[in-house]
């Protein structure tokens, strides 16, 4: 970052510029006491106190006169004869060349910044070293007012985190502003997360410390986001002949769990969730859950246990990644499987299709007997094609997951056997973010705010503002 502000002749005379503190003081006190007889002069005239306007206007006060004073505090001075040169990142020497002045959006409004600029006359490459110590190199918007537009960016559209922060702030900001923030923000902490997932591949993992951990979940699921028109040329769509709309999020979480209620039934362990994600191949996402595991303490486990819907790419990672881990389908989308299977044996007869759930889901499905339930639905006749097509489909998918269906079995360890929890997290992670009406992403974009709504549920995301701080 180079030399400290203070060794250039900068947070040492941050102090008074052209105006001595008591002077801002004063400044700040005739703000006030012009606010004051504003108000005093209104409630006269009408007998009525207005509280809402009066609070607002205060507000607004204390910003202008903030500015105010946080404008005298960025006047830097020019750099003494032994700062005038700085090295240049070609080899060579940057001389100084003057004081330039830029207009900033901070917390308390617009200021301006009067600092030192310096030339390399070999590159032509110019410096601005205050800005980088302040963390506003390349960008007209403070640190705090960034900080503020990531929050509002990964937890709703863009135009209503414009609305929220001049209704909470009193800060006029459009909302491609906390577009451009939010997703360039997101794309720092997903390059972080390359950095550390590069680490795992190498096998540079950090030893993770601390008491054993009783029970530890890993699930998997995907989900669809609308994306613009280029992220899906070439892909097929759901339906023969047509283009694919959507791109697929693929989402993990891992948790722990400790006990279990008295009937027998896991508890997840309070605030133990975390979540990772991104719009790419499963190969890369099976080292992204890979490396929330190991940081959640996989290793440390005394019982671990993966869990996912059918989706062959799911139980493909586990076997990669979480060897010797519990493997359990998810009960309710097993279910839906036997229910998808019954509407093409029975369509528009509910009775029939209650009848033969009854005896398929409740007799063989749920009590784990996995491959009775394949021998009745293999000899299941029909002279329609399609439906016969849809029994071997199911027919297979149930025999490929037999040894995780086993749901008694895991009942009886108090496990749980329905993957909720990522389920649940699709919607809020993804859903009611990414899939509001009128969205359409680009895969850079969607991957940037996934990172930075899971840094934020996850509860790093202060850590990481704090590590940019201290970079």
């Amino acid at each position: 970052m180079g030399l400290p502000i203070a060794a250039r002749g900068g947070i040492s005379a941050l102090g008074p510029g052209k105006k001595t503190v008591e002077a801002i003081q004063k400044e700040i006190a005739r703000e006030v006491d012009q606010l004051l007889r504003v108000i005093f002069s209104a409630r006269r005239k009408t007998g009525c106190l207005d509280l809402e306007a009066i609070e607002m206007a205060v507000r607004s006060a204390m910003h202008h006169a903030g500015a105010t004073a946080l404008t005298e505090l960025l006047q830097f001075p020019r750099p003494t004869t032994g700062q005038r040169i700085l090295p240049c990142p070609c080899g060579h020497h940057a001389s100084y060349q003057e004081l330039r002045c830029k207009s900033v959006l901070t917390a308390v409004g617009q200021v301006n910044v009067s600092r030192p600029y310096y030339l390399c006359r070999h590159c032509h490459t110019g410096q601005f070293p205050a800005d980088v110590e302040m963390d506003i190199e390349n960008t007209e918007i403070s640190p705090g007012v960034r900080r503020m537009q990531a929050v509002v960016g990964q937890e709703a559209p863009f135009d209503h985190g414009r609305q929220e922060l001049k209704l909470l702030a009193d800060l006029e900001i459009t909302a491609k502003s906390v577009e451009r923030t939010a997703e360039a923000i997101g794309a720092d902490i997903a390059a972080g997360e390359q950095r550390e997932i590069a680490k795992a591949i190498q096998l540079d993992l950090p030893v993770i410390v601390g008491e054993p951990i009783p029970i530890l979940y890993v699930q998997m699921d995907g989900t669809g986001v609308p994306v613009v028109k280029k992220e899906t040329e070439g892909r097929k769509g759901k339906t023969d002949g047509q283009p694919a709309h959507t791109r697929e999020v693929k989402l993990g979480c891992v948790f722990t769990q400790t006990t279990w209620d008295e009937e027998g039934y896991a508890i997840r362990d309070p605030d133990s969730t975390t979540y990772t994600g991104a719009m790419e191949t499963a190969e890369d996402f099976g080292k992204r859950i890979y490396l929330e595991a190991w940081n959640r303490g996989w290793s440390r486990a005394i019982k671990k246990v993966a869990m996912g819907d059918g989706a062959e790419w799911i139980w493909n990672l586990a076997d990669l990644h979480f060897p010797g881990a519990v493997q359990i389908v998810d009960l309710y989308h097993a279910r839906q499987h036997l229910w998808d299977l019954a509407r093409k044996l029975y369509p528009n007869d509910p009775v029939s299709q209650k009848a033969w759930i009854k005896a398929h889901q409740k007799r063989l499905l749920d009590k784990g007997k996995i491959e009775k339930l394949v021998l009745a639905l293999r000899s299941i006749h029909s002279t329609n094609i399609d439906v016969l097509e849809k029994i071997r489909t199911e027919a297979d998918y149930f025999e490929r997951n037999a040894d995780r269906m086993r749901y008694p079995k895991f009942r009886g360890q108090h496990l749980f056997v329905g993957s909720g929890v990522i389920e649940a997290g699709c919607k809020t992670v993804i859903g009611s973010r990414m899939k509001q009406s009128g969205m359409f992403w680009t895969v850079r974009g969607a991957n940037s705010i996934i990172a930075l709504r899971c840094c934020h549920l996850n509860g790093h995301f202060e850590s990481y503002w704090e590590g940019r701080r201290a970079a």
